[in-house]
């Protein structure tokens, strides 16, 4: 290539630069409080009294809070369980993979 074709662009391309840069950026506005410190502490209480706040980043910022599930089985129930399907789906090939014989 022209090395005035190759100069050319590169001007071109800075100016484009410079141009992008010098967009106006939007003003800050100033933030003014309609309520008290007393009446923010005041609504932060109720909203964990009434389970609205989230408990981590994954239920932020709309989600339900979720509650871990209360099992009703013990856990000698629930071994035996996994007992009962392994036996169930046991293959015969598979013995030296069944956790609990």
């Amino acid at each position: 290539m022209n090395i005035k074709k190759i100069s050319a662009a590169v001007f071109l391309l800075s100016l484009a630069g410079a141009v992008l840069a010098e967009a106006p950026y939007p003003e800050d506005t100033k933030f003014v409080s309609t309520k008290t410190r007393a009446e923010v502490i005041a609504e932060l209480a109720q909203a964990r009294a009434n389970g609205e706040l989230p408990i981590n980043d994954v239920s932020y910022p709309d989600k339900a809070i979720v509650t871990a599930p209360v099992s009703t089985k013990t856990r000698a129930q629930v071994l035996e369980e996994l007992k009962q399907y392994q036996q169930a789906h046991a293959n015969p090939g598979d013995a030296d993979m069944m956790f609990l014989r």
